[in-house]
């Protein structure tokens, strides 16, 4: 009641609202359990998740980004830290789990300084000095990269995956594929990842994964009198159906005599041989259809030794484009002996329990295909993902030619630097940029953590190395210690980083501006002292 009158309600019933430092303390709870669910699975030694879904599908895995998207998270504050690892996956590829665990510690941290009374935006504030400052610092540590770099940088991507076995294997298809797609525009490489087609196998050892100069296509030639395999491919790509063409609109063919059933009959499959004639006068002896193949065009095909496939998808499509240097054509009427693309063999090889068809030896090939197998369904997934961000990254550190060490050594030297920094900041933002600092040694202590050392010791022994000018020395998983990152050849792209401490601290800012939650009814509920965690 107020002065006698009745209470004013502004929001609509069952809504509830979180406010002052219950909400950011709420918040901040709520990113800390994201940042904690996937900080056990980082670094070499970091342990894998399974997650099943509520069909019973099993997913076994430690990319963060995979983890974080398989989770049925509610929380909005949760939600806006799963936003770090999607961005961090379509810029970089990797470095998705070091993005949210670095989003966590910053949130920790600020919470600590909060409850000394420092105010929020003078947290923001330092935050963002301290970010700026720390993208100039990643700058100054960057090597320049060469192709065995690009190696060492796929091995680095697959260390501590289920791959991590054949990482020198994988290493060497990653960057051969990216080599082989990429393209200079002036004084850029550019490397388009769609040029790079995966296909995944379950069955055979993961070694008898392969690169093809060309196309895999999960498909079977259409008809078994057809040839298995053909030298000197001339291949027409063809967007149309090779079938009787269908009136638009509804028609009735009116037939009063049996012969007129024969012409009838006899005419469509004038047509259609026709169609095929004009394929085979071309002298293409490949066809790769979009759309369906008739029967009947089938058997004509098979007569005169044409390989065909039927239903490819657009994007086989155009893939098999940019490798053969063959045309899409869209009217068989249209197609001439230019259109043609070139393979020097096209093949149908049984790959476990199904055929697949390999278009290799394309002499100009702007796409390459890759083969992924395994033992069973989810080993080959897991591979898959861990491929991926392999290619990704040795992309990603082609197109901008410049890599840092890894194992947690430039974030260590980023914060001590950072430390120093902060002395010639005045006011409270000082506060704000020693807790940004200190976050950033989360990575090496996780890294510890998750190899059974002492975290204490260290990041105590990192430390040391770093003031004695050894700014490339980072955490040693397997025997201990600290290491130089360059002789043990651990390398990741500078953007990854870049990315990750950008994406965190900017994350970071955002949350710790919410000072007010209001939840409409039936909506996820962040109302409360404890965070519950989430449901999975």
């Amino acid at each position: 009641m107020y002065n006698g009158q009745q209470p004013i309600f502004i929001l609509k019933e069952g809504t509830t609202r979180t406010s002052g430092k219950t909400a950011q303390s709420n918040n901040i709870a709520a990113a800390k359990a994201v940042a904690d669910a996937v900080r056990s699975t980082l670094g070499p030694k970091g342990m894998d998740k399974m997650l099943v879904d509520s069909m019973g599908d099993v997913v076994i895995t430690n990319d963060g980004a995979t983890i974080l998207k398989e989770m049925d998270i509610e929380h909005p504050a949760a939600k806006m830290i799963i936003e770090i690892a999607k961005t961090q996956e379509q810029h970089c590829f990797d470095g998705t789990t070091s993005a949210v665990v670095i989003a966590g510690e910053l949130l920790k941290r600020s919470e600590d300084l909060v409850e000394q009374n420092v105010h929020p935006t003078v947290i923001c504030e330092g935050f963002r000095l301290a970010s700026d400052k720390a993208i100039e610092l990643i700058d100054s540590h960057a090597i320049d990269v060469d192709e065995l770099m690009l190696e060492e940088v796929a091995k680095t991507a697959l260390t501590g995956k289920s791959a991590g076995a054949v990482k020198e294997f994988l290493a060497k298809i990653s960057v051969s594929a990216v080599l082989a797609v990429a393209q200079e525009s002036g004084d850029e490489v550019i490397v388009d990842l769609d040029d790079i087609k995966i296909e995944k196998k379950q069955g055979g050892s993961i070694k008898d994964s392969t690169l093809v100069d060309g196309i895999i296509l999960d498909k079977e030639r259409v008809h078994s009198g057809m040839p298995k395999s053909l030298s000197d491919a001339k291949i027409a790509l063809i967007n149309s159906p090779i079938e009787v063409k269908k009136t638009e609109v509804d028609a009735k063919i009116q037939i009063t005599d049996p012969n007129m059933l024969a012409e009838f009959l006899d005419e469509e499959e004038s047509y259609l041989k026709g169609l095929v004639d004009k394929i085979h006068n071309q002298g293409s002896n490949v066809v790769i259809c979009q759309k369906g193949i008739d029967d009947l065009a089938q058997h004509y095909m098979a007569k005169l030794g044409i390989f065909a496939i039927r239903r490819a998808k657009k994007s086989d499509m155009e893939a098999l484009s940019k490798a053969t240097g063959g045309s899409i054509v869209t009217n068989v009427d249209d197609l001439s002996a230019d259109d043609l693309g070139i393979a020097a063999k096209v093949e149908e090889r049984k790959i476990g329990d199904s055929d697949m068809v390999f278009i290799t030896g394309c002499p100009e090939a702007k796409s390459v295909s890759v083969l992924l197998r395994g033992g069973t369904e989810h080993v080959v997934d897991e591979i898959r993902r861990a491929f991926d961000d392999a290619v990704g990254v040795v992309a990603v550190a082609h197109e901008d030619g410049a890599v840092l060490t890894g194992g947690g050594s430039v974030l260590s030297a980023i914060s001590r630097d950072l430390r120093s920094y902060a002395d010639g900041i005045g006011g409270r933002e000082q506060m704000a940029i020693e807790a940004f600092a200190g976050a950033l040694e989360v990575i090496p202590r996780t890294l510890a953590e998750n190899a059974g050392l002492d975290p204490v010791n260290t990041i105590i022994d990192l430390r040391k190395s770093h003031s004695e000018g050894n700014s490339t020395y980072g955490v040693n998983v397997y025997d201990g210690g600290v290491v130089d990152m360059s002789k043990s050849k651990v390398y990741e792209p500078s953007r990854v980083v870049e990315q990750a401490v950008q994406s965190a601290s900017e994350t970071a800012v955002m949350i710790l501006r919410i000072d007010d939650v209001i939840s409409s009814k039936g909506g996820p509920s962040p109302e409360g002292g404890d965070f519950d965690g989430f449901d999975m």
